[in-house]
């Protein structure tokens, strides 16, 4: 027999601290609700188990006078909107355990009341071995197996057992969302599970960028039909409770070699990296380093989603290149190797496309190979300057590879020497569908400080994929500057270090050939001012090679 306690407490109306000379036009009268009358059932509670069944389930039915929506607050560090005042909500500590229950009832305006009921009810489940494997006994991280065929994937959720514990209809390949900036997000995660006392907690921290499902895009403001990475932080440390599992899967008759028959809630909207508008997880397996979880996907019960996480990130092995294929060691004193490099020459289309100042010529006043360094001088003549591009097109065009260049930078303000790839069908495919890989950027006007962009479609001019780093010396010492050009990404270094990754993919212009390019620019939109005290000034460069 189930008892109904009814328990009825009459609300004294908040007095509204409110500017009389002034009417109210946004909400009409603003009236606290009153009259809360909170009812609850203890599933299974009889006379001989006045504390319900041992799952811990007490359904909760509120409703108030002038209230339009509730919310539900547990003292075990949960809470839950109900708009219509209805829930049902598992209490999960072992044992006999008494719970205040707060509700708050909404009226118009937000203006609100609350009151507390203290439920007692009895759980018998625990899995404490799962506590211990999330948690390490206190705090553990654990991230997406990346490395692992279905890390990530999708099937039924239906009663056909064959198909129903697995990613049926897809399973990712090895770090197949590393490839798009549209995704790759979803391998920062890093989760972490701990206790605090007796009581599980989760956190994630995404580097405030979050996979979304295409279904939830507009949660953080994004539409469209496919996933994507989009700006939406996951704050904040979160109750987890445990709970028997009530999926399709305990019905499979292999069902005790399929799933772990435990499933995990997370408070707040808690979600495991992947936005699914799901917080539940059922554990399927886990074990000290590796868990897999299965998860249905908010609003549509048909579809459940399977996570795989491991306690040691994965790396993705960076695609290097040993066989050198083309080099240019500047070892022959004169005009640089024409069988190597050729010019642009002239001061182009408003100035480059970029309004600089100077005219490129193949003068050895500015440029010329001399004491095993290539030296492209840029110099003030009259009121003007002069300066030279070199460029490898037509002699050297090459898909992926590694680029090592050896430079020391021009000094001066205005300088703006670069070290950068182009789009062999450029002619063709104009710019910036065409794409550029400016390896080396550098701005006389902040020295030392070394830019690496990527410019394609969406990404180009002001908007350009770009990071920066800082190094010593750069115009009075040679350092390296390296890019790592592969299908996975281009990866943009210093002296071995490691500043700038884009992630390259088919819709990506950087799956074709491009050619080298070496130049110094004056002024413009990127170079800046001009020292009006400055009379010339180069870039030595002491060998470009590529390897593939």
């Amino acid at each position: 027999m189930k008892n109904i306690l009814r328990s009825t407490i009459a609300i004294f109306t908040l007095l509204l601290m409110v500017n009389c000379s002034k009417d109210d036009y946004a909400f009409g009268a603003l009236e606290s609700p009153t009259n809360i009358e909170i009812e609850y059932e203890i599933i299974g509670k009889t006379n001989a188990e006045p504390y319900g069944d041992g799952s811990g389930k007490v359904k909760f039915m509120v409703k108030a006078d002038d209230a339009i929506s509730y919310k539900f607050v547990f003292n075990d560090g949960t809470s839950q909107n109900a708009p219509n005042g209805i829930y049902e909500k598992r209490f999960t500590k072992t044992g006999i355990n008494t719970y205040t229950v707060t509700v708050i009832a909404s009226g118009k305006g937000g203006v609100a009341t609350n009151t507390t009921v203290d439920v007692e009810v009895l759980s018998t489940f625990s899995d404490d071995e799962a506590v211990a494997l999330l948690t390490g006994g206190s705090s553990k991280k654990w991230y997406f197996s990346a490395s692992e065929v279905g890390h990530l994937g999708v099937g039924p959720n239906s009663t056909d057992a064959t198909q129903n514990y697995y990613g049926f209809w897809y399973q990712a390949a090895a770090f197949e969302k590393a490839g798009s900036a549209n995704s790759s997000c979803l391998y920062d995660n890093v989760l972490t599970f701990s206790l605090d006392g007796d009581q599980l907690k989760f956190s994630l921290d995404n580097g405030g960028r979050t996979f979304f499902n295409a279904a939830f895009l507009n949660v953080a403001g994004g539409s469209g039909s496919e996933d994507l990475c989009l700006n939406y932080a996951a704050t904040g440390t979160k109750t987890v409770s445990l709970s028997p599992s009530e999926s399709v899967i305990l019905n499979n008759p292999n069902a005790a070699t399929q799933t772990r028959g435990t499933q995990m809630t997370i408070s707040d909207g808690g979600f495991m990296g992947y936005y699914i508008g799901q917080s539940t997880y059922e554990i399927l397996s886990i074990t000290a380093n590796r868990m897999v979880v299965r998860a249905i996907m908010g609003g549509n019960p048909a579809i459940a989603w399977y996570h795989t996480f491991v306690t040691t990130k994965p790396t993705q092995a960076v695609a290097d290149y040993t066989n050198l294929v083309w080099s240019d060691e500047f070892n022959t004193d004169g005009a640089p190797d024409a069988t190597k490099w050729t010019y642009d020459l002239g001061t182009g289309t408003d100035g480059w496309g970029n309004n600089e100042a100077q005219s490129y010529t193949n003068a050895s006043d500015n440029v010329i190979v001399a004491g095993g360094n290539l030296k492209i001088t840029a110099k003030k003549v009259g009121s003007g300057y002069t300066s030279a591009r070199l460029k490898s097109e037509g002699k050297f065009d090459f898909t992926y590879g590694k680029v090592e260049v050896r430079a020391k930078l021009p000094i001066g303000g205005g300088t703006w020497p670069a070290i950068w790839m182009l789009g062999a069908d450029y002619a063709t495919n104009v710019w910036p569908a065409c794409g550029e890989i400016d390896i080396m950027e550098h701005k006389g006007n902040e020295p030392n400080v070394i830019h690496g962009t990527l410019h394609y479609p969406g990404r180009s001019g002001g908007n350009a994929n770009t990071n920066t780093t800082t190094i010593t010396n750069a115009s009075s010492e040679f350092h390296v500057y390296k890019a790592i050009w592969s299908p996975a990404s281009v990866k943009i270094y210093v002296d071995d270090v490691l500043f700038h990754t884009v992630n390259n993919d088919g819709s990506l212009p950087f799956n074709k050939d491009f050619f080298m390019i070496l130049n110094v620019a004056m002024g413009g939109n990127f170079g800046g001012t001009i020292d009006s005290t400055f009379i010339q000034s180069s870039m030595e460069v002491d060998y470009v090679r590529v390897y593939q």
